[in-house]
C-alpha cells in the first residue's frame, strides 16, 4: 500500500508499533525492511526526512488488521 504525506511521523510509527505482524517498508530498490524496528524506523526517518518531506512511501503488512489500522490512519489524518 501507497502512503502518502505523512506529517506527523510519531503516529505513523504508534500506529506501526502496534501492529501485530510485519510491517515493512519497500525502498525504492525493492528492498524490504522491517518498519518495526526502532534501528530502521531512526534510519529511514533520517533518510526520508533529509530532503524534509515524506511524498510517498510503499508499506506492506501482512494481517488484515494492521492493514486497517494503516488505512484508518491514513483517512483520520
Amino acid at each position: 500500500m501507497k502512503i502518502n504525506n505523512i506529517t506527523d511521523i510519531d503516529k505513523f510509527f504508534k500506529v506501526v508499533d502496534s501492529c501485530k505482524g510485519k510491517v515493512e517498508l519497500v525502498t525504492g530498490e525493492g528492498d524490504r525492511l522491517n518498519l518495526k524496528s526502532k534501528l530502521t524506523q531512526y534510519v529511514s526517518l533520517a533518510k526520508i526526512f533529509s530532503n524534509g518531506d515524506i511524498p510517498e512511501l510503499e508499506i506492506v503488512a501482512y494481517e488484515k488488521d494492521d492493514v486497517d489500522k494503516l488505512l484508518s490512519y491514513m483517512v483520520g489524518r
